[in-house]
């Protein structure tokens, strides 16, 4: 039986926050630089709560200020433009999902690219975390993408678009299953690698997984008021398969990649 691999995100994203940290205080002692996230957010929303703990959390560990902004839908160009042109703030998330917000591009094409830390404008002039995230996942635990069969479920603006996009420029090979895709099970059956971030609760099936199969869950949405993955619960009680944990996976990378792109936002 092929050995599992942990796949402790969590583990990973500690020893990164320290060096985050050490180079926190040395923008802060040499270049007089004080790193500032905006994060703008809509009206209160327990799902949104639970992203920003989370931030802050990581935020006040490595010595960034966060502030928030809580605008009306009206109010919420003028905060973008506001942030944009405040030079005390090097990044802008605008938190989703966002309350009332019909039109999405048109309000994250608003943020400066040099600020969208998210990677959500179309512009920005960093990775997007999550992608990043799950590349230093496999890095960590020395996983071998070439010569590798490796399928990217989604192709979505959050995982799977960049996460293509990044794996094409590295010319590492891979499929990609989406809605359109025929006969979907059957190259899932076929994959070493999967990679999912559709946000789908249940969306890929434990049989559809083979034997020493290595499944990063990036996917998370609400089900009856649980975060779930995409993976089914029955794929997590299998010895023959490593996959991501349902918490400490790939989320803890995402927050210390967004804060990378912040750090590298401040030396521009």
């Amino acid at each position: 039986m092929t050995k599992k691999v942990k796949l402790d995100g969590l583990e990973i994203s500690e020893f990164i926050k320290e060096r985050q940290a050490t180079n926190v205080r040395s923008l802060k002692q040499a270049l007089k630089v004080l790193p500032k996230l905006a994060i703008i957010r809509s009206s209160e929303s327990s799902v949104v709560d639970s992203y920003l703990k989370i931030k802050q959390k990581y935020a006040d560990d490595i010595g960034v200020e966060v502030v928030v902004y809580r605008p009306t839908i009206d109010e919420l160009s003028k905060t973008i433009t506001d942030c944009n042109e405040d030079s005390s703030i090097q990044g802008i998330i605008l938190q989703l999902p966002f309350d009332g917000l019909e039109d999405l591009d048109a309000v994250l094409a608003l943020i400066d690219p040099r600020k969208d830390v998210d990677n959500l404008g179309g512009k920005s002039q960093f990775d997007s975390p999550t992608a990043v995230a799950i590349l230093w996942l496999l890095a960590a635990y020395n996983i071998e993408l070439l010569g590798k069969h490796i399928v990217v479920v989604g192709s979505g603006r959050l995982v799977g678009g960049p996460l293509s996009s990044m794996l094409g420029a590295s010319s590492i090979p891979f499929g990609v299953v989406d809605e359109f895709t025929k006969n979907p099970e059957e190259l899932l059956k076929e994959a070493d690698i999967v990679i999912s971030g559709v946000g789908k609760p249940g969306l890929i099936r434990s049989e559809s997984l083979k034997s020493g199969a290595i499944v990063i869950d990036a996917g998370l949405a609400s089900d009856k008021g649980v975060l779930k993955g995409d993976v089914e619960d029955a794929a997590r009680l299998r010895e023959d398969i490593s996959i991501t944990p349902k918490t400490g996976g790939v989320g803890p990378l995402t927050v210390a990649a967004l804060y990378e792109n912040l750090l590298k936002a401040c030396r521009v």
